[in-house]
């Protein structure tokens, strides 16, 4: 070990303490012991491999599933004058080659990969010939078929084992149920079970549920309750644009955000409301992942998500600085209608999974056997015009075709132009002499590049544009009539998804689905369906219940969410309550009741405070519901 791990955060991130918990991981992934952390969103998880891979000599391997988290975390390092790469989809052979050379004998730290680039022969080849200090996997939830975002390329990442033996492995999740953290562990062949937890618990965040039809007005009266900076999630790319136009009319600073937009919309949008200029995102939730804005006030959802390990990580946005902030659920009847409706439409039947790969090979023009580890510009609204396919049934059947290990889709992935020359100096020379149309492009790339000879160097064709007085068009038509002419090898960039063929690809008769795990994960999701609703209308702490969901049992009540407060509010003294109290754990020491059988043993004018009196018991944890009868779970008086 070079340096001390306090030297280190103090060296590059300027803080002179860890964050509880971080300390404990990294003595320990210092200690070479294979390690689970699990932490709430923004609880400083990076810091846990970042600082150990520092304390010592060689390069840690990054596992992430998103090209995002990857590039902005990639970006931030590099920013505190730390060497990261990435390599995703999409990269050129060329560019890909040279990042791992760069990690083999230059003073790269960190290099990022997503877990189907660790299946190719070329990054195993590679990483054998590196000083692997750690292996940390992000996302770690990603592993397992009891997770709610089951990723197959992660169940090959122990295979990493296989080539740096002795190397730590370091898991980071901020969603992950006891049985999820049973098998990360399981799946990535820990030598023994080693789990830090931190309590999910955020003791400044105030969960409010409220049953609403008026969304987008009540949405108004949130935000203008609320002030400071906001994230509201919908489900949709048409209802975040349509979301932002009606706050925009009700004289709200906001903007729409998803994964439709081009990188150079999406990062004007995100910086500028990073920065304060705008102050309320509305998003799908492609927005939000490994971005850390501390003061977030206000996080609304206008739909119910369809886990409560989704709801957790994006509600968990706001109030990283430690202040005050509200996640809020604006809930009516008809979410509960498509949420369940969902569970039928998420899973088509096999023969539509089959007619969307059959159109899937096509779009990508791709042979039978052929395609294996191969990425593909996709556009899915083109694809879904072109085939004439069901918009909603189409991306469920990409997402069991990843579930089952065929496919990755990524989101846009942007990638510069770039320009090599192709010929020696006296032959651009010549050209120049015989060319003299093209004498001043060619003079241009020359000054304005280093290097062009040699490798491929990235362009940006506004600055040569400006730099010549002359339209951008104008500029590339030059560029591809150069290319042609074999001066220079001309690529244009690329900001499209890509989807990637995992396997090469079949005839769609002989598409295998392991029905056994499809029917595993369509009874999984029914459950997370089921714990969602329950969310939203079990009058319980919603804190309690979200922590009580990820395994944390012995809590008390938060008392700053809408259930807790609604105490307070409630026409029953304490003295009425207590005597109701008396009553029920009497009834119920007899059988289990339902809610109905309980209330009708009281008088009819006492309902509306026996209703309220038992949502009190449920909070407080002495009444537990099991098969739709209440039972008491205190202790017997």
């Amino acid at each position: 070990m070079t340096e001390q791990p306090l030297d280190i955060l103090k060296k590059y991130w300027g803080y002179d303490a860890f964050r509880p918990l971080q300390a404990e991981i990294i003595e320990s992934v210092l200690a070479g012991k294979d390690t689970l952390a699990l932490m709430p969103t923004g609880g400083g998880k990076s810091l846990c491999f970042q600082v150990p891979a520092l304390c010592q000599e060689g390069i840690c391997i990054v596992v992430s599933p998103l090209i995002a988290l990857m590039k902005d975390q990639v970006a931030n390092l590099q920013k505190n004058n730390i060497q990261a790469v990435a390599i995703f989809s999409g990269m050129r052979y060329s560019d890909i080659d040279r990042t791992f050379d760069n990690c083999i004998y230059g003073n790269t730290k960190f290099l990022y990969l997503s877990p189907e680039r660790l299946k190719t022969d070329l990054a195993r080849e590679r990483i054998s010939q590196m000083k692997v200090n750690l292996i940390a996997v992000d996302e770690a939830h990603c592993i397992s078929q009891w997770g709610y975002d089951f990723r197959p390329p992660y169940l090959d990442i122990a295979e990493l084992r296989d080539i740096v033996p002795d190397t730590p492995i370091l898991a980071l999740t901020a969603t992950a149920t006891p049985e999820v953290v049973v098998d990360i562990q399981d799946k990535l062949e820990f030598k023994k079970h080693h789990v830090f937890q931190k309590s999910f618990a955020r003791s400044n965040l105030a969960y409010v549920v409220l049953e609403e039809e008026s969304k987008r007005p009540k949405l108004v009266d949130i935000l203008k309750k609320v002030p400071g900076s906001g994230v509201v999630y919908v489900r949709n790319r048409k209802g975040t644009q349509d979301t932002a136009r009606f706050l925009q009319q009700n004289g709200i600073s906001a903007d729409f955000y998803h994964a439709g937009l081009n990188s150079v919309q999406r990062t004007e949008k995100q910086e500028a409301w990073m920065n304060n200029k705008t102050r309320i995102i509305v998003s799908t939730n492609a927005f939000g992942m490994g971005i850390d804005k501390p003061d977030v006030r206000v996080v609304v959802h206008l739909d119910l998500p369809d886990s409560l390990e989704a709801y957790f990580q994006e509600a968990g946005r706001g109030g990283r600085d430690g202040k005050k902030s509200y996640s809020i659920l604006l809930y009516e009847e008809l979410d509960k209608i498509k949420l369940e409706s969902s569970y039928i439409t998420s899973f088509p039947p096999i023969p539509e999974i089959r007619q969307v790969y059959r159109a899937l090979g096509s779009y990508c023009q791709l042979a039978t056997g052929g395609g294996l580890g191969k990425s593909y510009d996709f556009d899915i609204v083109e694809f879904i015009k072109n085939f004439k396919l069901d918009a909603y049934k189409t991306f469920s059947c990409l997402k069991i075709l990843e579930k089952e290990g065929w496919i990755m889709q990524t989101d846009a992935v942007f990638i510069p132009s770039s320009i090599k020359m192709k010929v020696g100096k006296e032959e651009v020379y010549d050209y120049q002499l015989k060319n003299p149309k093209f004498d001043l492009f060619i003079k241009t790339i020359l000054r304005l590049t280093g290097g062009a000879f040699q490798h491929y160097v990235n362009v940006r064709e506004n600055q040569f544009a400006q730099f010549l007085k002359i339209p951008l068009q104008e500029l590339k038509n030059a560029f591809f009539h150069l290319h042609r002419e074999g001066i220079i090898d001309y690529r244009p960039q690329k900001d499209q998804p890509q989807i990637i063929f995992l396997k090469a690809r079949v005839s769609a008769d002989d598409l295998q689905i392991d029905h056994q795990a499809y029917n595993f994960r369509k009874e999984q999701y029914r459950l997370r369906i089921r714990k969602a609703i329950e969310y939203a209308e079990k009058p319980r702490c919603r804190s309690r219940q979200l922590l009580n969901y990820f395994g944390e049992m012995d809590v008390e009540a938060c008392g700053i969410c809408d259930v807790c407060l609604g105490r307070t509010k409630a026409e029953i003294s304490p003295d009425d309550y207590d005597r109701y109290k008396v009553k029920v754990q009497q009834l119920l020491k007899r059988e289990n009741l339902t809610t109905e059988e309980i209330v009708d043993s009281f008088g009819s004018n006492r309902h509306e405070q026996v209703l309220k009196t038992l949502e009190f018991l449920l909070d407080e944890g002495l009444l537990e519901e099991v098969d739709g009868k209440l039972k008491w779970a205190g202790s017997v008086d």
